[in-house]
């Protein structure tokens, strides 16, 4: 008996599955928070290592041939990440949270051990070379991957296995920003779980444990140092507010930008070409603004600390820092190129996410709009204070995620004197967007293909369910031209009420209701005079499906017929079954219950 089998019998025996998910909460926050402090640990150093190298390469060398190294180092990152994928991974890598929430919503919970490893080492080789994306996401996706395989090691429902996806999630993400109620939230926004009883002490315990890990290993600092010098007052709320609808456009405009991108790079079938390309495109914005090189949290902490000079920092536009038109055109151009930049690292062959990426542009929005404020005569506005509040804003915009980006940004920054101002400006940007973008960055693309179980329980439901199993055969048919005397031979063996009557091709004609039937079946003299013909009900294109069809068509069928069974169909007329209304419902329950946690 295998080592899996035996543990997985003497917990049967001892431990209750929910005693049991409370105590692998734990394990599952401790392991995730110890792959985010290992992501940040392996980033820094890798980064001081390539600078280090860049530095010793190009000493005395003259700012040209610096120049050319900075413009290499990204296409050095993703031909490194490409080649780990292709020769040590030997597989798709997956497509970070996207594939986490199809995972939930088709394949209970389940992802593959790889995915507990490979996110980790692709994402720092990219980021550490100057991929223009963040690690947020490649580490929800690990922390995912563990939580997901501890509960299928341990053979446990599918629900628990999906609450344990859940508390990786949420553990990565406190670990790697120590803020572990916006790490719960985190998993309640983006995944849509219910927070029930069941799965709020399982997230809490696991986010805890991971924030824990992270103050312990890491200390106890936040991700930006930031202090706020002019408290909020009710008279900026306007300037909240158009800070919350230019948050939204470029909320937006980071969602279509990313999908142009990305899909012309899909078309390119050759991955060196796609290298090659992204690689000069992305090394070409880095040489002329440097804070598009790696994540950007550099530029974000100098932003809050008042300190805008970081954004000419080793650039050839350095000569105009002291120009306020200047900057305001360079940060207008960071906030183009920094979702162009991250769309070309994914799409040429990089791995990273779009998480950190919305800070910076959010980061930038704020600044930007603040100091344009101030420099046409607008009343004066703190631009540090913009500055994250915007943060908040463009992550509600591309995340659909308004209370975690909100309670986020203040933990990570310590800013919790502007909670009203980051509350409002994030609802502004939500309701701005909501009209154009129904969906989250992961889950727009699954949502239009109907994969997405999470975010529209109902369709995604009948969307996900087999029609194939549901169809009854139990019918006992009869055939065009068979007469009364047939048919009550057939009555004689059939348990239902309901005939169907097939031609001599199988193609479905009507049925024969027992009811119609009955006044007639004991009078022996028409059993050679009626035929099944005289008997039958043709049926309307409202009494038929199709195989063909999507689940939903049937429900409305259902619903405004007020029928109970639908005949079943091939795209050739040949008849297949029955579907009943009981048993469609029925097993309709029944998904939700195994796939969700109502």
């Amino acid at each position: 008996m295998g080592l899996s089998r035996k543990i997985h019998r003497w917990r049967l025996r001892h431990l209750s599955e929910n005693v049991l998910v409370m105590l692998l909460a734990v394990v599952v926050g401790l392991l995730s928070g110890l792959a985010a402090v290992a992501l940040k640990t392996l980033v820094y150093h890798s980064s001081r290592l390539v600078t280090l190298l860049s530095g010793q390469w190009s000493e005395g060398s003259g700012q040209i041939v610096t120049s050319l190294f900075i413009f290499l180092l990204p296409a050095i990152g993703i031909l490194l990440t490409v080649l780990f994928v292709r020769y040590v991974v030997r597989g798709d890598i997956g497509h970070g949270l996207p594939s986490v929430l199809l995972a939930i919503s088709r394949n209970n919970s389940e992802l593959p051990a790889k995915n507990m490893w490979s996110s980790l080492v692709a994402s720092t080789i990219t980021v550490a070379f100057g991929g223009s994306v963040g690690l947020e996401a490649p580490i929800a996706s690990t922390g995912s991957a563990i939580g997901s395989n501890i509960g299928r090691w341990l053979r446990l429902s599918p629900k628990s296995v999906r609450l344990l996806l859940g508390c990786g999630a949420a553990g990565a993400i406190a670990g790697i920003f120590k803020a572990p109620f916006a790490a719960i939230l985190f998993v309640v926004e983006v995944f849509l779980f219910d927070l029930t009883a069941t799965t709020a002490l399982p997230l809490l315990l696991s986010s805890l444990t991971a924030a824990t890990v992270a103050y312990f290993l890491m200390g106890t600092g936040v991700q930006f140092s930031f202090t706020v010098n002019h408290p909020f007052a009710l008279s900026q709320l306007p300037q909240y507010a158009m800070l919350g609808v230019f948050c939204a456009m470029v909320s937006l405009y980071f969602l279509r930008i990313s999908d142009h991108v990305e899909g012309w790079f899909s078309k390119r079938k050759s991955p060196w070409a796609k290298l090659a390309i992204g690689g000069a495109v992305l090394g070409l914005m880095v040489v002329i603004f440097p804070p598009l090189y790696g994540e950007g949290y550099s530029t974000l902490t100098a932003l809050l600390n008042g300190n805008p000079d970081i954004i000419f920092n080793n650039s050839p536009l350095h000569i105009w820092k002291d120009n306020i038109w200047v900057t305001l055109v360079v940060l207008f151009a960071l906030i183009v190129l920094k979702a162009i930049a991250t769309a070309t690292t994914i799409g040429s062959g990089g791995v990273g996410g779009t998480f950190g990426p919305s800070l910076v542009l959010g980061g930038l929005s704020g600044y930007f709009i603040a100091t344009l404020g101030n420099t046409i005569g607008l009343p004066p506005q703190d631009t540090a204070n913009f500055a994250l509040v915007g943060m908040a804003a463009v992550m509600t915009g591309v995340m659909h995620a308004p209370f975690m980006a909100t309670f986020l940004i203040a933990d990570i920054t310590g800013g919790y004197e502007l909670l009203v101002p980051l509350l409002a400006t994030a609802a502004v940007t939500y309701i701005c967007i909501m009209p154009f973008e129904r969906h989250s960055i992961y889950a727009r693309k699954l949502a239009k293909h109907g994969d997405l179980l999470t975010h529209d329980k109902d369709s995604s439901a009948w969307h996900l369910m087999d029609m194939g199993s549901l169809i009854e055969t139990n019918f006992v048919i009869v055939r065009s031209g068979n007469m009364l005397r047939d048919l009550v031979e057939v009555i004689q063996t059939s348990r239902r009420n309901i005939f169907p009557v097939l031609s001599d091709d199988d193609k479905f004609m009507g049925v024969v209701l027992l009811d119609d039937v009955r006044k007639i079946m004991f009078r022996s003299e028409l059993y050679d005079n009626v035929t099944v013909d005289e008997l039958m009900h043709p049926m309307s294109e409202g009494d038929l499906v199709r195989n063909s069809d999507n689940l939903t068509d049937v429900v409305e069928k259902f619903r405004v017929g007020n029928r109970y069974n639908l005949v079943v169909i091939d795209d050739n007329g040949n008849y297949l079954g029955f579907l009943s209304r009981a048993n469609t419902f029925s097993a309709y329950r029944r998904f939700i219950s195994d796939t969700t946690d109502e």
